[in-house]
């Protein structure tokens, strides 16, 4: 028990990051949810104006939050996981 305190301590004094609110489809990630589940390859014929970022396993990314840039999730089986926006 007593090695578990520090680590609850550490917990509590980490830096938050605000979590911007639960927003409609501001990117168009409906009109691509038909490419979960395919290739990241299929991501090449598909037209998207406006922010794209694909996010593979490991993948350093940007705290940023813009509700208009649309994110690929790329699974480590090079499949599509899930578009989100943000």
């Amino acid at each position: 028990m007593k090695q578990l305190i520090p680590f609850a301590l550490c917990a509590a004094c980490a830096a938050t990051q605000p979590v911007p609110p639960a927003l409609e489809d501001t990117c168009g990630a409906v009109d691509n949810a038909a490419l979960i589940g395919q290739d990241a390859t299929a991501l090449e014929k598909v037209l998207i104006i406006g922010m794209v970022r694909v996010i593979r396993p490991g993948d350093m990314v940007t705290q940023d939050y813009r509700p208009t840039r649309i994110n690929f999730m790329i699974g480590a089986d090079e499949k599509i996981t899930s578009i989100t926006c943000g």
